[in-house]
């Protein structure tokens, strides 16, 4: 594991392991670096950073200001694009998986964009709470439901939430990955999950939409509980290059259920892309 402190002296853990493009891992709502295991394959020809986003996994000591705000997405993704350039990142694919999506969406639309190559979108929606005018999101109802859960049983809540990331398999049997989810999600601080939650449904990500020119895998999965195939096609209409791909056997998490048809998947569409650029230092040493 590595740290990097941002300019308000949080540190920011990572791991980085690997040569070849980067693929830059940004993990969902309460969890952590960890959640990508099945993708740690890919750096026989990939360079591999996996970020535990502010308030999250062992990102979490921050500076002792009492005004310091609880964290928010564009916070998020402001540490993530200091991040890059802090590694001198270049043609880089990011992969977003539900909140780190959200988090990517803000790179993208911002002033460390050019560092990216591509990007991959996991079962993510540009707008989480619906309204008059949208409803490929998750109802208000839902959402300040989650919101109270957080702040008033955060135990409870983690429990449900590692239960729901997964497609349900027929009976009633204990789900491994379900349980290891939860006590992953338990072990973050309530406070900090629910500033992220608030601002998370505050957004309305589908402006930032179309000034994202990178070319986009939305990855859908068939059995998610969240979003159905609809928040998918949107977005395919709504970003200028983006392709859709689904997996039928995976609820939210794709990449952890079925890791080695969405490691296939990010290999295809990495070769799809142009070559990754030389830096002037790589020149004058080949």
């Amino acid at each position: 594991m590595e740290r990097f402190r941002t300019s308000d002296g949080t540190l920011i853990a990572f791991d980085d392991e690997g040569e070849g493009r980067p693929l830059v891992f940004l993990h969902g709502l309460m969890a952590n670096r960890g959640f990508f295991p099945g993708q740690r394959a890919l750096a026989d020809r990939f360079r591999i950073v996996t970020v535990d986003l502010r308030g999250h996994g062992q990102s979490r000591e921050t500076a002792t200001s009492p005004t310091l705000e609880g964290p928010t997405t564009d916070r998020l993704a402001a540490d993530v694009a200091a991040l890059a350039a802090h590694l001198g990142l270049e043609d880089a694919i990011g992969v977003g998986w539900s909140l780190g999506a959200a988090v990517l969406w803000h790179v993208l639309a911002g002033p460390q964009s050019a560092r990216f190559a591509g990007a991959v979108v996991i079962d993510m929606t540009p707008r989480v709470m619906n309204d008059s005018s949208w409803a490929l999101g998750l109802s208000a109802e839902h959402c300040e439901a989650r919101a109270e859960a957080i702040e008033g049983d955060f135990a409870s809540f983690a429990a449900a939430a590692g239960a729901a990331i997964f497609a349900r398999e027929n009976g009633s049997g204990a789900n491994p990955l379900a349980e290891w989810a939860a006590a992953e999600f338990a072990r973050n601080d309530p406070a900090a999950i629910g500033s992220t939650w608030e601002s998370l449904v505050r957004q309305d990500f589908r402006p930032l939409l179309a000034a994202i020119r990178q070319p986009t895998l939305v990855v859908h999965g068939a059995r998610s509980h969240l979003y159905g195939p609809d928040t998918a096609d949107h977005l395919v209409a709504a970003l200028p290059d983006a392709s859709v791909l689904r997996f039928e056997s995976s609820g939210h998490a794709p990449h952890i259920e079925q890791p080695e048809l969405f490691n296939a998947a990010l290999r295809d569409f990495a070769a799809g892309l142009p070559p990754v650029r030389k830096t002037q230092t790589q020149t004058q040493t080949a």
